[in-house]
């Protein structure tokens, strides 16, 4: 229970951060996000499968 309320109190941050970036920024820090989080799960996954 603890665990989400401490993932909606850092959703609420990054979600009222976002609100106050322009556009184009919000849309880098969008893309850099995504970009890691596709790198991170492709890493996991090739990790998985040679074990």
């Amino acid at each position: 229970m603890l665990f989400l309320v401490a993932v909606f109190l850092l959703m609420s941050l990054l979600i009222g951060a976002a609100a106050h970036t322009s556009l184009p920024v919000f849309l880098i820090a969008a893309t850099a996000i995504a970009s890691w989080l596709l790198v991170f799960t492709l890493r996991e996954r090739r990790a998985r499968t040679r074990h």
